[in-house]
């Protein structure tokens, strides 16, 4: 089994590097979905881990329809993530019905030329049809997808998770998150899924001031009993 941590610190990318992930999804604005880390977030954290290091490319939040104004300034970030050292950039466009758009295949395209990974990321779980939009994210050349299923959490998409790794797994790496936890991860790896993708954070118990967040945590404890399961692959 492989696991991705998707984090907003350079101790979260630490901490999945000591326990054995295969990648990070690293966010900034986590509480809002992920939108695109600072450039000394991204550097750091490709040099002080030895993962791969998936960097979310999502310059606001709301939704993911985007022109090509939205395109040309994605792919500055794209090359950013590049001169940073990552391995691999998520992103995932749509148009005005909720279908995959045509944009994304500049995006796929910058990001192969430049030596990236490209993950379509859960904006997949807003298509009005999975059928015709993995078609599309396949010819596209995308290297993964990250997917709930269609649902909120992804013990309940399994079934849709589940025909996209039957149909669509020796073409693309399909990922199953949100929700994974301790108590259905083997519900997945039992189903031929074989890439999670999880957050493992906690507030550090402290009251917020003047409104500027909480400070949160890297949770230990839930890394350690995902990652503790009798896994068989």
């Amino acid at each position: 089994m492989n696991f991705e941590l998707c984090t907003d610190s350079v101790e979260g990318a630490i901490k999945a590097s000591f326990y054995g992930f295969k990648s990070i999804e690293l966010c900034s604005a986590l509480t809002v979905g992920g939108l695109t880390p600072n450039f000394g977030l991204i550097q750091t954290c490709a040099k002080q881990s030895n993962l791969e290091v998936h960097v979310m490319i999502r310059h606001s939040e709301g939704g993911f329809v985007y022109d090509q104004a939205d395109v040309d300034l994605m792919k500055i970030d794209i090359e950013a993530v590049k001169r940073a050292g990552a391995h691999g950039v998520v992103f995932g466009l749509l148009n005005e019905e909720n279908k995959v758009s045509d944009l994304n295949l500049q995006l796929v395209q910058l990001a192969k030329s430049l030596g990236l990974k490209a993950t379509f990321h859960r904006a997949f779980d807003f298509v009005p049809d999975f059928r015709i939009a993995i078609k599309k994210i396949v010819d596209f050349g995308f290297d993964r997808l990250l997917t709930s299923g269609l649902e909120s959490k992804a013990e309940e998409g399994l079934d849709v998770i589940k025909e996209l790794q039957k149909n669509y797994g020796h073409l693309i790496q399909i990922i199953a998150g949100s929700g994974v936890n301790a108590a259905n991860a083997l519900v997945f790896a039992n189903s031929g899924i074989n890439y999670l993708h999880f957050t493992a954070r906690k507030s550090d118990g402290k009251d917020s001031k003047l409104g500027m967040g909480k400070t949160m945590l890297s949770d230990e404890q839930k890394i350690r009993s995902v990652l503790s399961l009798p896994f068989d692959n």
